[in-house]
């Protein structure tokens, strides 16, 4: 049994190596690449590069002329394809995000007629942003303002000069210097400030602002703002607005208390003759708390208030 079972071994392991030698012969591995060309490469009879290298030599004839020509032939058709396709060198390139461009966008710029009563008169106001840059790098410019004589009876105004750099998908990281100028008991009164802030774009498609002040004399404030696009038509659009600041100290100049200072929401419904022109009519609610109540009233102002606004949001 014992010398039965080797000997069928060894009758198997002859037969595998005699297959495995005949499908390695040139004949069938030839035959195999011959064939290539009738199905992968269907082209019409081409002259050899063998011979053109090699003028004054016999190119190897039998099989291995044929593999030859349809390396070479394979060779020279994609090469010929890679050359149809190249780019030209003055072609630009396939992401221009190089380029500066220039934009501004005024988002309020708005007319608050007097809502009857004795309290305030007819007020203005304007929030005016834009930056002029790249995709990565950019110089904004940010101006608000208003006349508010129902909420501070004054004036207040201030501008930005921030540079922004991209940062993530659809943020900025901003920084730079603010002034802020204001009537205060008949007199101006003007401070500058440090900015850190961002501004991008979250989910939900919610344009938000985030910034921090620093005064001169080292007082701290905050603002953050949002506002959302709803479309009821392709040009007829609510925009809400949300605004909220705070400060860690007094300063009673500005109006400003310690602690949560205001919240404001707005709706304002827009009808867009032009993507880049659209007057609007809506309603804003503003309300100051704490300290800041206290320095409105002082000032002859309602620490709570709802106007009606007409006005134009445009951009170029």
């Amino acid at each position: 049994m014992m010398r039965g079972a080797i000997s069928l071994a060894r009758f198997s392991a002859s037969l595998c190596a005699a297959v495995l030698a005949f499908l390695l012969s040139d004949g069938i591995i030839l035959a195999i690449v011959a064939a290539q060309p009738s199905i992968d490469f269907p082209m019409a009879p081409k002259k050899s590069t063998v011979t053109d290298t090699a003028k004054n030599r016999k190119a190897p004839a039998g099989p291995t002329a044929s593999k030859a020509s349809v390396t070479v032939g394979s060779f020279a058709k994609q090469e010929g394809t890679r050359s149809k396709l190249s780019t030209p060198g003055d072609w630009p390139a396939p992401v221009n995000d190089q380029e500066h461009r220039l934009f501004t966008l005024i988002d309020v710029l708005e007319y608050r007629p007097r809502t009857g009563g004795s309290q305030g008169h007819d007020d203005y106001r304007w929030d005016i942003e834009g930056w002029y840059g790249g995709d990565y790098n950019r110089v904004w410019f940010k101006s608000e303002g208003q006349k508010d004589t129902a909420f501070k009876a004054d004036y207040d105004v201030d501008f930005q000069l921030l540079y922004g750099r991209f940062i993530q998908k659809y943020y900025d990281f901003q920084i730079g210097p603010r002034v802020e100028t204001q009537t205060f008991r008949g007199h101006n009164v003007t401070r500058g400030l440090g900015v850190i802030g961002i501004e991008g774009l979250v989910p939900y498609n919610y344009e938000f602002e985030s910034s921090l002040f620093i005064d001169q004399n080292g007082a701290v404030s905050a603002r953050l703002a949002f506002t959302k696009d709803l479309l009821l038509t392709q040009r007829l659009i609510l925009q809400t607005r949300f605004e909220t600041n705070a400060a860690v100290q007094r300063v009673e100049e500005f109006t400003t208390g310690s602690g949560l200072n205001n919240l404001e929401f707005g709706g304002r419904l827009r009808y867009e003759f032009r993507r880049e022109f659209a007057p609007y009519v809506g309603i804003s609610l503003d309300r100051s708390f704490g300290e800041t109540a206290t320095l409105v009233r002082q000032e002859g102002g309602n620490p709570s208030q709802i106007r009606f606004v007409v006005g134009v949001r445009a951009w170029f």
